[in-house]
Protein backbone atom coordinates (compact mmCIF):
# COMPACT_ATOMS: atom_id res chain seq x y z
CA UNK A 1 0.00 0.00 0.00
CA UNK A 2 1.21 3.34 -0.77
CA UNK A 3 0.93 3.77 3.67
CA UNK A 4 4.44 2.96 3.56
CA UNK A 5 5.80 5.13 1.37
CA UNK A 6 3.39 7.98 3.33
CA UNK A 7 4.56 7.19 6.58
CA UNK A 8 7.91 8.58 5.64
CA UNK A 9 6.18 12.09 5.65
CA UNK A 10 4.00 11.71 8.53
CA UNK A 11 5.31 12.94 11.78
CA UNK A 12 5.28 10.10 14.80
CA UNK A 13 2.77 10.15 17.76
CA UNK A 14 6.16 10.83 19.91
CA UNK A 15 7.27 14.00 17.30
CA UNK A 16 3.70 15.23 18.00
CA UNK A 17 3.04 15.49 21.45
CA UNK A 18 6.67 16.76 21.87
CA UNK A 19 6.15 19.95 19.19
CA UNK A 20 5.78 22.47 21.30
CA UNK A 21 2.99 24.47 18.42
CA UNK A 22 0.50 21.22 18.59
CA UNK A 23 1.52 20.82 22.39
CA UNK A 24 -0.57 24.05 23.18
CA UNK A 25 -3.57 22.44 21.35
CA UNK A 26 -3.85 19.64 23.96
CA UNK A 27 -5.60 16.28 23.38
CA UNK A 28 -7.45 18.24 20.06
CA UNK A 29 -4.69 17.51 17.46
CA UNK A 30 -3.16 14.36 19.38
CA UNK A 31 -5.56 11.86 18.44
CA UNK A 32 -4.31 9.22 16.33
CA UNK A 33 -6.94 9.00 13.31
CA UNK A 34 -5.64 12.77 12.79
CA UNK A 35 -2.31 11.08 11.96
CA UNK A 36 -2.84 7.97 11.08
CA UNK A 37 -2.92 5.94 7.94
CA UNK A 38 -5.94 3.84 7.70
CA UNK A 39 -9.18 3.43 5.47
CA UNK A 40 -11.71 4.94 7.14
CA UNK A 41 -9.25 7.80 7.82
CA UNK A 42 -8.54 8.71 4.95
CA UNK A 43 -11.78 8.58 3.36
CA UNK A 44 -12.84 10.97 5.74
CA UNK A 45 -10.00 13.11 5.34
CA UNK A 46 -10.77 12.58 0.99
CA UNK A 47 -14.19 13.52 1.69
CA UNK A 48 -13.80 16.89 3.88
CA UNK A 49 -11.06 18.00 1.66
CA UNK A 50 -13.31 17.31 -0.92
CA UNK A 51 -16.42 19.22 0.36
CA UNK A 52 -14.35 22.02 1.64
CA UNK A 53 -12.05 22.46 -1.68
CA UNK A 54 -15.60 24.37 -3.06
CA UNK A 55 -15.76 26.92 -0.26
CA UNK A 56 -15.27 29.93 -2.12
CA UNK A 57 -12.23 31.82 -0.68
CA UNK A 58 -8.22 31.42 -0.80
CA UNK A 59 -5.87 28.55 0.55
CA UNK A 60 -5.70 29.80 3.89
CA UNK A 61 -9.72 29.65 4.22
CA UNK A 62 -9.85 26.18 2.99
CA UNK A 63 -6.93 25.06 4.83
CA UNK A 64 -8.51 25.99 7.99
CA UNK A 65 -11.58 24.81 7.33
CA UNK A 66 -10.76 21.30 6.49
CA UNK A 67 -7.68 21.20 9.67
CA UNK A 68 -11.07 22.24 11.78
CA UNK A 69 -13.32 19.23 10.47
CA UNK A 70 -10.49 17.16 10.15
CA UNK A 71 -10.12 17.26 14.22
CA UNK A 72 -13.93 17.32 14.34
CA UNK A 73 -14.48 14.25 12.82
CA UNK A 74 -11.01 13.19 13.83
CA UNK A 75 -9.72 11.73 10.29
CA UNK A 76 -6.73 12.63 8.69
CA UNK A 77 -5.43 16.05 9.18
CA UNK A 78 -3.04 16.18 6.21
CA UNK A 79 -4.93 14.15 4.14
CA UNK A 80 -8.04 16.97 4.43
CA UNK A 81 -5.90 19.77 3.96
CA UNK A 82 -3.66 18.70 0.83
CA UNK A 83 -7.54 17.30 -0.69
CA UNK A 84 -8.60 21.10 -0.78
CA UNK A 85 -5.65 22.10 -3.70
CA UNK A 86 -7.77 20.09 -5.97
CA UNK A 87 -9.97 23.58 -6.33
CA UNK A 88 -7.14 25.72 -7.83
CA UNK A 89 -6.97 28.36 -10.34
CA UNK A 90 -7.01 25.43 -13.23
CA UNK A 91 -9.84 23.95 -12.11
CA UNK A 92 -11.86 26.15 -10.25
CA UNK A 93 -13.86 27.58 -13.33
CA UNK A 94 -14.89 24.52 -14.38
CA UNK A 95 -16.65 23.41 -10.95
CA UNK A 96 -18.18 26.69 -10.46
CA UNK A 97 -19.69 25.97 -13.98
CA UNK A 98 -20.57 22.50 -13.39
CA UNK A 99 -22.01 23.77 -9.34
CA UNK A 100 -24.01 26.44 -11.43
CA UNK A 101 -25.62 23.88 -14.05
CA UNK A 102 -26.48 21.59 -11.19
CA UNK A 103 -28.04 24.32 -9.56
CA UNK A 104 -29.85 25.16 -12.48
CA UNK A 105 -30.92 21.53 -12.31
CA UNK A 106 -32.16 21.40 -9.45
CA UNK A 107 -34.24 24.72 -9.79
CA UNK A 108 -35.56 23.71 -13.11
CA UNK A 109 -34.07 26.64 -14.95
CA UNK A 110 -32.44 26.65 -18.21
CA UNK A 111 -31.96 29.88 -18.69
CA UNK A 112 -29.08 32.20 -18.91
CA UNK A 113 -25.16 31.44 -18.45
CA UNK A 114 -22.69 32.16 -15.80
CA UNK A 115 -21.50 35.60 -15.62
CA UNK A 116 -17.82 36.08 -16.43
CA UNK A 117 -15.29 35.36 -13.56
CA UNK A 118 -13.64 39.22 -12.60
CA UNK A 119 -9.97 37.67 -13.76
CA UNK A 120 -8.64 41.41 -13.29
CA UNK A 121 -8.19 40.74 -9.57
CA UNK A 122 -5.39 37.81 -9.75
CA UNK A 123 -2.63 38.85 -7.93
CA UNK A 124 -4.62 41.33 -5.59
CA UNK A 125 -4.83 40.91 -1.68
CA UNK A 126 -7.49 38.89 0.10
CA UNK A 127 -9.36 42.66 1.44
CA UNK A 128 -9.91 43.43 -2.41
CA UNK A 129 -10.57 39.83 -3.62
CA UNK A 130 -13.14 39.42 -1.25
CA UNK A 131 -15.79 41.83 -1.76
CA UNK A 132 -15.30 41.15 -5.63
CA UNK A 133 -15.88 37.47 -5.68
CA UNK A 134 -18.66 38.26 -2.98
CA UNK A 135 -20.22 40.08 -5.96
CA UNK A 136 -19.95 37.30 -8.12
CA UNK A 137 -20.93 34.83 -6.54
CA UNK A 138 -24.42 37.51 -5.78
CA UNK A 139 -24.68 38.24 -9.38
CA UNK A 140 -24.34 33.73 -10.40
CA UNK A 141 -27.67 34.17 -8.28
CA UNK A 142 -29.15 31.06 -7.05
CA UNK A 143 -28.35 28.77 -9.19
CA UNK A 144 -24.82 28.62 -8.08
CA UNK A 145 -25.76 29.21 -4.26
CA UNK A 146 -27.95 25.83 -4.41
CA UNK A 147 -25.51 23.85 -6.61
CA UNK A 148 -22.31 24.67 -4.82
CA UNK A 149 -23.17 22.95 -1.66
CA UNK A 150 -24.99 20.20 -3.61
CA UNK A 151 -21.97 19.84 -5.24
CA UNK A 152 -19.30 20.11 -2.57
CA UNK A 153 -21.21 17.52 -0.83
CA UNK A 154 -21.85 14.99 -4.23
CA UNK A 155 -17.63 15.08 -4.01
CA UNK A 156 -17.65 14.70 -0.41
CA UNK A 157 -19.76 11.20 -0.80
CA UNK A 158 -18.31 10.12 -4.25
CA UNK A 159 -14.60 10.24 -2.44
CA UNK A 160 -14.96 8.49 0.39
CA UNK A 161 -16.75 5.96 -1.20
CA UNK A 162 -14.14 5.75 -3.98
CA UNK A 163 -11.26 5.33 -1.36
CA UNK A 164 -13.17 2.73 0.73
CA UNK A 165 -13.39 0.99 -2.23
CA UNK A 166 -10.24 0.84 -3.42
CA UNK A 167 -8.33 0.72 -0.80
CA UNK A 168 -10.78 -2.67 0.04
CA UNK A 169 -9.75 -3.43 -3.70
CA UNK A 170 -5.64 -3.12 -3.12
CA UNK A 171 -6.09 -5.11 0.95
CA UNK A 172 -8.09 -8.06 -1.19
CA UNK A 173 -5.57 -7.99 -4.01
CA UNK A 174 -2.43 -7.84 -1.13
CA UNK A 175 -4.21 -10.86 0.74
CA UNK A 176 -4.18 -13.23 -2.43
CA UNK A 177 -0.87 -12.37 -3.52
CA UNK A 178 0.12 -13.06 -0.19
CA UNK A 179 -2.01 -16.73 0.04
CA UNK A 180 0.20 -17.29 -3.32
CA UNK A 181 3.41 -16.58 -2.37
CA UNK A 182 2.88 -19.18 0.74
CA UNK A 183 1.16 -22.00 -1.74
CA UNK A 184 3.92 -22.05 -4.07
CA UNK A 185 6.22 -21.77 -1.11
CA UNK A 186 4.45 -24.72 0.51
CA UNK A 187 3.58 -26.67 -2.43
CA UNK A 188 6.92 -25.61 -4.20
CA UNK A 189 10.30 -28.09 -5.02
CA UNK A 190 11.64 -30.42 -2.70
Amino acid sequence: MPRKFFRRFLPSHDSIRQNRYIARFGPWLQHHNLWHLHRRSVAGGVAIGMFVGLIPGSNPVQFTAAALLAVVFRVNLPIAVIVTLYSNPFTIVPLYYIAFKLGQLVLLESNGGLPPLAFALEGKGFMEWLPAALDWLVSAGRPLVIGLPLLAVLLAVVGYFLVDWAWRLHVCYEWRKRRRRRATRDNGPT
